[in-house]
C-alpha cells in the first residue's frame, strides 16, 4: 500500500508528461460534442428517458467523429467515436421497434383510456386481456341479432364498443346496452366454467355496432392463471349487472310511479293478478287500517294494501265507529312482466316482476 502511494506521489511531483501544450483551443465541433454528451448523461429513466439519453449520446459521438477526422487527425478517436455512435443508434432503433410493437389500435386504445385507465390497470396487464380476445373487433349490422333466446349457446363474453343493442324477451323490450357495457354479463355469471347453457333473451343491434369478444374457455384459463385480472373482471361484471338491474328498476318506476328496492330480492313476495288469486296465505300479512269515507280510494302497491275494517269499540263507550271502505283489489300485473329468473338466474329469483314485486 505504501509503495503504491509513493509511486503516485512521484508521478505528481514529476510533473506533466506533455512536452508542450497547444496554444490554440479545439474547434467548435469538439465543444459541441462535449455539450451533447453532457446533456445525454443527464437523461432520466423510462422509455422516453432512454430516448433522450441515446439521442443526445448519438449526436455527441457523431460530433466526436467529425472532430477526430478533421481536427485531431487521430484514427483511434474516429474509430471509437464511430463505434459508440453506432451502438447508441442501434439502441434507439430497438426502442422504436418496441414502441411500435406495443402500440394498440384506436379502438383498444380508447377502451383502455375509458375503462381501465381510471382503475389504474397496468398497460401490460391490459395487453394480456386484449391478447386473449385475439385483438379482433367484430361488427353487427343494424337489426342483426347477437343472440337468440333459447338457441344461442353461452360460449363467450362480449363488450360493446360502439352502437346500441336492444335486449328483449318473448318480443317484450327489457333495456338497452350502450358502449363499454358487457353484452352478456348475466349469462356469464350464471354458469360455472364446466356448465353449458343458452341465452334466455334476444340481443338485437339497433344501430351499426362494434364489439370485442372473449372465448369462454380462453378467458376462464386467463382468469384462473392471473388473480389480478380475475378480480378486475369480477368488479367490472358486478358493476355491469347492477347497472342492468337498476335500469329495469327505473323502467318500472317510470311505468307505475313505484320505486322498488332490488337489493334484497329474497324478502319480496309475489304480486298476483287479483286479490282473489292471492289466497288466504297472502292475506295474513295485510295490515289493518281505518280511513274516512270522504277520502277517494287510491290504488296502492302490495306493501301498502288495505286491510279489513277496524273492529267496533266496546259498548261501554258512546263513540261511533268510524266509517270504513272496502279493500281494493291489487293492480293488474298483466301490464308489465319481466322474467328475472330467466334473465338473471344467478340471483336466485323464482318469479317475475309484476307491477312492482319480485318473488
Amino acid at each position: 500500500m505504501s509503495a503504491n502511494s509513493s509511486r503516485v506521489g512521484q508521478l505528481l511531483l514529476q510533473g506533466s508528461a506533455c512536452i508542450s501544450w497547444k496554444q490554440d483551443v479545439e474547434g467548435a465541433v469538439y465543444h459541441l460534442a462535449n455539450c451533447l454528451l453532457l446533456l445525454g448523461f443527464m437523461g432520466g429513466s423510462g422509455v422516453y428517458g432512454c430516448f433522450y439519453l441515446f439521442g443526445f449520446l448519438s449526436a455527441g459521438y457523431l460530433c466526436c467523429v467529425l472532430w477526430g477526422w478533421f481536427s485531431a487527425c487521430g484514427l483511434d478517436i474516429v474509430l471509437w467515436s464511430f463505434l459508440l455512435a453506432v451502438v447508441c443508434l442501434l439502441q434507439l432503433a430497438h426502442l422504436v421497434y418496441c414502441l411500435r410493437e406495443d402500440t394498440l389500435s384506436e379502438e383498444f386504445d380508447l377502451l383502455y383510456k375509458t375503462l381501465c385507465l381510471p382503475l389504474q390497470v397496468p398497460l401490460q396487464t391490459y395487453k394480456e386481456i386484449v391478447h386473449c380476445c385475439e385483438e379482433q373487433v367484430l361488427t353487427l349490422a343494424t337489426e342483426q341479432t347477437y343472440a337468440v333466446e333459447g338457441e344461442t349457446p353461452i360460449n363467450r363474453l362480449s363488450l360493446l364498443l360502439s352502437g346500441r343493442v336492444r335486449v328483449s324477451q318473448d318480443g317484450q323490450f327489457l333495456h338497452y346496452i350502450f358502449p363499454y357495457q358487457f353484452m352478456d354479463s348475466p349469462e356469464w355469471e350464471s354458469l360455472q366454467p364446466s356448465e353449458e347453457g343458452v341465452f334466455q333473451v334476444t340481443l338485437t343491434a339497433e344501430t351499426s355496432c362494434s364489439y370485442i369478444s372473449w372465448p369462454r374457455k380462453s378467458l376462464h384459463l386467463l382468469l384462473t392463471k392471473e388473480r389480478y385480472i380475475s378480480c378486475l373482471f369480477s368488479a367490472l361484471l358486478g358493476y355491469d349487472i347492477s347497472e342492468k338491474l337498476y335500469t329495469l328498476n327505473e323502467k318500472l318506476f317510470a311505468k307505475f310511479g313505484l320505486r322498488f328496492d332490488i337489493r334484497l330480492p329474497s324478502l319480496y313476495h309475489v304480486l298476483g293478478p287479483t286479490a282473489a288469486d292471492a289466497g288466504p296465505e297472502s292475506e295474513k300479512g295485510d295490515e289493518e287500517v281505518c280511513e274516512p269515507a270522504v277520502s277517494p280510494p287510491q290504488a296502492t302497491p302490495t306493501s301498502l294494501q288495505q286491510t279489513p275494517p277496524c273492529s267496533t269499540p266496546p259498548a261501554a263507550t258512546n263513540f261511533p265507529a268510524p266509517p270504513t271502505r272496502a279493500r281494493l283489489s291489487r293492480p293488474d300485473s298483466g301490464i308489465l312482466e319481466i322474467d328475472f329468473p330467466s334473465y338473471f338466474p344467478q340471483f336466485g329469483f323464482s318469479g317475475k316482476v309484476a307491477a312492482g314485486r319480485i318473488l
